[in-house]
């Protein structure tokens, strides 16, 4: 018995000694891998057994587990933009790993954010632009988006009234793309579609993302058309702080028109023969007298932000007065942010609150005022013995400074953003996330005009004498975003999966009430009930009161998958399928298909650490298709509206009929979009940047068209029909020229060729005509449309006749048809041409950043190419033959200018090219000095006092004032509709940031 116990043994023994060493070789090591600076988990990173191609990769938690081959000694931990790191492992079956992040010189630990996420800058696949808040230009505006004019290649920020407070800018990426719906791109703010870009102080903006192409903004659907801005507040971090920003800025006018004084008006109108002026005996510098300069502004920031890796958050306060360059124009602001983020122990679920008041009170801009300014006699005195003088002569025939002081135009407006997200992890690479948030704004529009005014003294009115009226307009949208993420790590291959749904509500409404002849000028706005012109013992005009309201919905699911193999080979897909009530009933639904891959070139064996110059290289192309529904409410739908009022048998009934015709299958503008690009770093990041070239064609393009009566009620239909296109190269440069220990010198290059045509407006069922006049001037005179839109060719061509000179008596010379010199006045519609174009062919920004020590200096210039601009200054006040009792500019009586050859009254109103000049400029834009320090004291952490100047000097040829206030967004680039002599400004700002 006993030996065969011992046998029994023996065996079992014999067993265990062949058993144990492959028990040992695959035991399973488990771990999780954080960023050394921020603590947070780091997901993706690559885990390998050193000597071998076994490994792992950490889900989004940081958390890997790998079984270990026999011999393991080391494994090695790396990811891009951290520190490749190995580690021994000896009998450890846990690890804790910590990487830290490379060098922020060298471009590494960038994080761009994507529709629904954030991914590393090196993993994007498609043409994205990302923006730090410290690479934003120091301006004083009333939009953030200013302080990104000239930054991305392919983005145009335009504004021609920069120096009205209440300004906004045309916002356009990559050219025109719809002649009926919006053109301005889709704004993402903190993770939420449709913010309100108004409701952002610039001091709280992290960073902004330009989502170009239209693989990455196809996962927005029906309102990536234009493209997508993802702009990123701050928010808490480990350490507590308190920073205090301010500035107070000024602005003084730059390039305003030279009109002639009293004496040379004297000398050149009243002295001439015929007369073509008036002296009044005043001396009046009307433009002098209509503008407040220096205009001031101040704006303080407060931010408090704190917390832990868990628990943080930051919250802002600010304040901005604000004064136009015109008498009238002012804003007052008060705006606050809060963002809040818990995250529960054990990393189960993650809390985000973020909440965003603004209030805004605002006196509107007399833009008009500038153009009365510039055209009124200056023989005119602004006072007379019995006040304001009464003015009924020039082009507006009013007295600019007496509608400046007494008439009001006002506005309240109050903004408030709210979101609220909760995250939850399910598994270790598996979390779901819903966000609920709403938009509001509000809108008091608040107009008077008095019964003093000289125009109703002096016409003798007893009604119609003063007026006041009042608007109120909502607009509220609510928001519901769900996602699912899950991440699958097999070895060498990353794979991460977005699904979600998305949900928004959007409602208009307004009201207005207006009336006339209160009893005191004092009641403003704030009695409409005492007027008796509306209602009251008068019973006059339908119009009294006016209210409606209007909504729609958005609902979508969408998917995306992000593959990559060792980080090398990267490959994107994503789908949204999105419905809207704007749509007809037969169009609903539409499908937003996307796929974008890359190739990182740099990172292949026959590259990786042979070429020593190449850093990186990555090869891209993306596809995408995108929508636009930015048109009204109901377009679809059959109306009815008002007919008038029709009496019968006393008693007065409002007519109602149809108002609109029905289009069942009215749809979404469909954008196709293609982009190929390239991101490069080279020499040790000493350059490094990105070129792109993309086609997108707009189809479907939304319009009114033309059709029978009957069947149909109204003789035209919204509905879908034509097809643009725009073609572009875009390059985004940054050096780092100098970088040593005291002294850096970086250069930063963006830059753009775009090109477009119209390649159709009709299709098989709707048949439209081969062109549309547009860019009509107005008066005085009948100047009519100067560019025309037609089939094959660029938007902003100029159509009108072709000029041959002057003759010997002052008229304008054109070619008519045939080819023969008339003069102007004898040609017709027949004889105009095409004579150039108002599309910049190519925009430029340059950046220069130097630093000293504790000094730093930006200089930035921008500048637009090749195009054309229609000089609205010299053709209504820059001749001779302008407008009898009209000022005119100097160089109207100056031999030297081609302008004061054209004398004749004849050819006065006719546009031709002899008025088009080359619009190309090189704008000295920006230039910002600064010196910051740290400070060793518990009180005081560190401080920043900085000077800018923006819009120092303009190089130019252009003879029509700031080339820059001319637009070049939109369907009629290079013409101004509307006589808008705003002022060009220089601004000088100061400022100082001081961290607690």
């Amino acid at each position: 018995m006993f030996l065969k116990i011992l046998r029994l043994l023996s065996c079992f023994a014999l067993i265990l000694v062949h058993v144990y060493p492959v028990l040992a070789q695959n035991r399973v090591i488990e771990g999780k891998v954080i960023d050394s600076s921020s603590n947070s988990p780091l997901p993706g990173v690559t885990v390998r057994i050193a000597g071998t191609k076994t490994g792992t990769a950490t889900d989004v938690n940081g958390v890997f587990r790998l079984t270990l081959t026999a011999g393991a000694r080391e494994l090695i931990f790396s990811s891009i933009d951290y520190a490749t790191q190995t580690v021994a492992i000896a009998n450890q079956s846990t690890l804790s790993i910590k990487l830290a992040p490379l060098s922020r010189d060298l471009k590494g630990v960038e994080v761009v954010s994507v529709g629904y996420g954030t991914i590393n800058r090196r993993e994007v696949s498609s043409a994205i632009t990302h923006v730090r808040a410290e690479d934003l230009k120091s301006v004083a505006a009333n939009n953030p988006l200013m302080s990104l004019q000239g930054k991305v290649a392919g983005l145009t920020v335009s504004n021609t009234s920069t120096a009205d407070p209440n300004s906004s800018p045309s916002i356009q990426l990559r050219g025109v793309s719809s002649r009926s719906a919006g053109l301005g791109p889709l704004y993402v703010i903190n993770g939420v579609p449709g913010g309100n870009i108004d409701n952002i102080n610039q001091n709280d903006i992290e960073s902004i993302d330009v989502l170009k192409g239209g693989a990455a903004s196809a996962i927005y659907g029906t309102r990536g058309s234009n493209g997508v801005i993802i702009i990123t507040t701050r928010k808490g971090s480990g350490d507590s702080r308190m920073v205090y920003s301010g500035y107070v800025s000024m602005d003084r006018l730059t390039m305003k028109p030279d009109v002639l004084t009293a004496e040379e008006f004297r000398k050149y109108r009243v002295g001439a023969t015929p007369a073509q002026g008036i002296d009044y005996g005043g001396n009046t510098d009307w433009m002098k007298s209509v503008t407040r300069e220096p205009a001031y502004a101040q704006k303080h920031t407060l931010q408090i932000s704190g917390g832990t890796a868990r628990d943080n958050y930051f919250a802002s306060a600010d304040y901005r007065n604000a004064n136009g360059i015109d008498l009238r124009a002012s804003k007052k602001e008060y705006g606050a942010r809060l963002n809040l983020n818990h995250t529960s122990k054990e990393d189960v679920y993650t809390v985000s609150f973020n909440v965003a008041p603004r209030y805004m009170k605002t006196s509107n801009a007399d833009q008009g005022n500038f153009n009365n300014a510039l055209t009124l006699n200056p023989t005119l005195p602004i006072y007379d013995s019995t006040g304001y003088r009464y003015i009924n002569t020039g082009f507006f025939s009013n007295n600019p400074v007496e509608n400046a002081r007494l008439i009001k135009s006002q506005a309240e407006i109050k903004q408030l953003d709210m979101s609220g997200s909760f995250r939850v992890n399910i598994t270790r690479n598996l979390n779901s996330m819903v966000t609920i948030s709403n938009i509001r704004s509000s809108y008091k529009n608040l107009f008077f005009s008095p019964s003093t005014l000289t125009t109703i003294v002096h016409a003798g009115q007893v009604t119609k004498t003063n007026y006041a009226s009042q608007e109120q307009q909502d607009n509220d949208q609510r928001n519901l975003e769900w996602t699912i993420n899950y991440a699958l790590n097999l070895n060498r291959n990353h794979f991460k999966f977005l699904g979600g749904y998305s949900y928004s509500y959007f409602n208009y409404q307004q009201f207005a009430a207006n009336n006339y002849d209160f009893p005191f000028d004092t009641f403003l706005w704030n009695n409409l009930g005492s007027g008796t012109w509306n209602g009251g013992d008068k019973g006059n005009g339908q119009s009294a009161v006016s209210s409606t309201q209007n909504d729609s919905r958005l609902a979508a699911f969408f998917g995306r998958i992000n593959y990559d193999y060792d980080n090398k080979y990267i490959l994107t897909v994503s789908l949204r399928h999105e419905g809207s009530s704007k749509f007809g009933r037969n169009n609903k639904w539409g499908s937003f298909p996307a796929v974008s891959a890359a190739w990182r070139i740099s990172d292949e064996d026959f590259l990786k650490d042979k070429i020593s110059w190449l850093n990186d290289l990555k090869l891209r192309a993306d596809y995408g298709v995108t929508g636009n529904q930015d048109f009204g409410n109901y377009l679809s739908l059959l109306l009815y509206g008002g007919y008038g009022y029709f009496p019968f048998n006393g008693t007065t009934y409002q007519v109602y009929g149809p108002s609109q015709n029905i289009n069942p299958n009215l749809g979404w503008e469909k954008s196709i979009n293609f982009n190929v690009g390239l991101d490069f770093d080279l020499l040790n990041s000493r350059l490094s940047g990105s070129v792109n070239y993309y086609v997108r064609t707009n189809k479907d393009l939304l319009g009114y068209y033309n059709v029978p009566l009957p069947p149909n009620p109204q003789s035209q239909t919204f509905t879908n029909v034509g097809t643009m296109k725009n073609t572009g190269l875009e390059i985004q440069l940054n050096g780092a020229v100098v970088r040593s220990n005291d002294f850096t010198y970086n250069v930063s290059l963006a830059g753009a060729l775009n090109n477009n045509k119209f390649v159709s407006f009709s299709n098989k069922l709707y048949q439209g005509a081969p062109f549309q006049d547009v860019a009509g001037l107005p008066s005085p005179g009948s100047p009519g449309n100067i560019q025309r839109l037609q089939e094959g060719h660029r938007i902003g061509d100029f159509y009108m006749l072709k000029s041959a000179g002057v003759n010997e008596n002052g008229a304008l010379l054109a070619y008519k048809k045939d080819g023969t010199i008339v003069p102007a006045n004898q040609t017709n519609a027949d004889d105009k041409q095409f004579v150039g174009n108002g599309l910049p062919k190519f925009t430029g920004s340059l950046g220069n950043t130097f630093r000293y020590k504790n000094w730093d200096l930006n200089i930035f210039f921008r500048g637009n190419f090749g195009y054309k601009l229609f000089n609205m200054q010299a053709f209504y006040v820059g001749t001779p033959a302008t407008q009898s009792d009209a000022n005119t500019l100097k160089s109207a009586y100056d031999p030297k200018s081609k302008y004061a050859k054209l004398t004749s009254s004849s050819t006065t109103s006719l546009a031709s090219d002899y008025f088009l000049e080359s619009g190309s400029f090189v704008k000295i834009d920006n230039v910002s000095l600064g010196y910051g320090r740290e400070v060793n004291s518990k009180y005081l952490h560190a401080f920043r006092v900085y000077a800018s100047a923006s819009n120092l000097h303009t190089f130019t040829s252009f003879k029509g004032g700031d080339p820059d206030l001319y637009p070049v967004n939109g369907l009629t680039p290079g013409v101004q509709g509307n006589l808008n002599f705003y002022p060009a400004t220089i601004q000088l700002l100061g400022g100082l940031q001081v961290t607690f």
